[in-house]
């Protein structure tokens, strides 16, 4: 067990993994430390999309409404399960405040901005010696059910073209070449040639590898059980594993960011959103690219010799069991989009589900804390953590570097829900 490093990492995910990465590149000596294994959180069975075209936040007009007509179904891609507890109420309140225009005009050219930038940034990883994370870019599908979803999505395609994101109009008929040629239920859809895939877990588990072949020092099944302070700076992490001094933090926790936070007198607004994905052995015959069956908030995703249906957003707290009925939701919604596509027939891998860290208004968390002169706050990226892992990694590598980062910080501000 070390004793003493420059900088540490606590999160073993996409987010810390890349952050360790960077931070080695620069010269930093670095260490990881990872309360589970490596990828065991939201990181390892996600949908494994590199997606610009979701670059408008979720925190958006319209999200609210929808969400109280879903709220007390079970089956509802978008589900909220009530509670009386001050922390989530406090969330929800400032999640509603956020689904607005205003919102949306203030966080879309960042988020595009971010995804832009970590795209290059994947290009770069996946030609890394030794590394093979199944990146592929081929784009994405999006498909709709309704005429009055797809006239919502080509509207938005059309406000993200003004951002750089390419996008093509699919009538039904035009559907067949992007879908292997299976039969498909919907009105049309939409092509975005920019976006991208991987596998998740082969994607941190080969990162990891390569930053611990190159120096980095990764502690995992050790957790974190508080710091020391001396003025502006924290000087030392105690772990399960022994105290470690440190001269610069890096706060990459996912859902469990928060409580990390409360440890250092920090407020971070975080409610864990569990999501649900099922892994099949994949069959002769299926897309050969990502499928966002838009409707049902559904993705397929095809990776490598196996075949994935991600989905469901459920705001139920750190409640890690499985809701069978959400479940099938998943299944349903394939069978409904795809007629002759029954997941009864395929073999199944894996089951899998996970917390992803979301904030109010659909921003990650990305920058130093004013409390201090050597901790750096990364999390909340919600379900866009895959996509913008690299990205949040260098940035935070300039951050420790005392570097001008390549884009303006301050609307990913730590603080910008405390009252000024």
């Amino acid at each position: 067990m070390i004793r003493k490093t420059q900088t540490i990492v606590i999160g073993g995910g996409a987010i810390g993994i890349c952050c360790a990465l960077y931070l080695n590149q620069s010269g930093k000596k670095t260490a990881l430390i990872e309360r589970g294994e490596i990828c065991s959180g939201s990181s390892h069975g996600n949908a494994g999309l590199i997606v610009p075209s979701h670059s408008i936040p979720m925190a958006a007009p319209g999200v609210i409404t929808q969400g109280l007509r879903w709220m007390f179904n079970p089956e509802s891609p978008f589900y909220i399960r009530p509670r009386l507890d001050r922390e989530f109420l406090s969330w929800l309140w400032k999640f509603r405040g956020a689904c607005s225009e205003a919102n949306v005009n203030r966080a879309l050219p960042v988020l595009s901005k971010l995804n832009v930038l970590s795209l290059e940034l994947f290009d770069e990883l996946a030609a890394l010696a030794g590394v093979d994370f199944g990146y592929e870019k081929k784009g994405v599908l999006q498909i709709f059910k309704s005429r009055t979803a797809m006239d919502k999505g080509i509207e938005e395609a059309r406000r993200l073209q003004q951002y750089g994101v390419d996008s093509q109009i699919l009538e039904y008929s035009e559907l067949a070449p992007f879908t292997g040629d299976m039969r498909t239920a919907g009105a049309g859809g939409l092509f975005y040639p920019g976006d991208a895939q991987l596998i998740p877990d082969r994607f941190v588990h080969q990162l990891a590898r390569h930053v611990g072949n190159n120096g980095v020092d990764l502690l995992t099944s050790t957790e974190v059980l508080g710091f020391e302070i001396s003025g502006r700076h924290v000087t030392t992490v105690r772990t399960t594993r022994g105290d470690i001094d440190v001269e610069e933090i890096i706060l990459a926790g996912g859902s469990w960011s928060a409580d990390l936070a409360r440890e250092l007198n920090i407020k971070l607004w975080i409610e864990p959103a569990k999501g649900y994905s099922v892994t099949f052995k994949r069959p002769s015959s299926c897309p050969s690219l990502p499928v966002i069956m838009e409707d049902a908030r559904v993705v397929l995703t095809p990776m490598g010799d196996m075949m994935r249906f991600a989905g469901t957003l459920e705001l139920a707290g750190f409640d890690m069991s499985i809701n069978k009925r959400r479940l099938q939701a998943i299944l349903n919604a394939v069978s409904d989009y795809f007629p002759d596509f029954s997941p009864n027939d395929l073999e199944l891998l894996e089951i899998w589900r996970g917390l992803r860290p979301c904030s109010p208004d659909g921003l990650p968390y990305l920058g130093r804390p004013r409390r201090y002169d050597n901790v750096i706050i990364a999390t909340g990226h919600g379900m866009k953590g895959i996509s913008l892992a690299p990205v949040t990694g260098k940035l935070v590598a300039q951050l420790a570097a005392g570097e001008q980062p390549q884009i303006d910080l301050n609307i990913l501000s730590i603080e910008r829900f405390l009252p000024r």
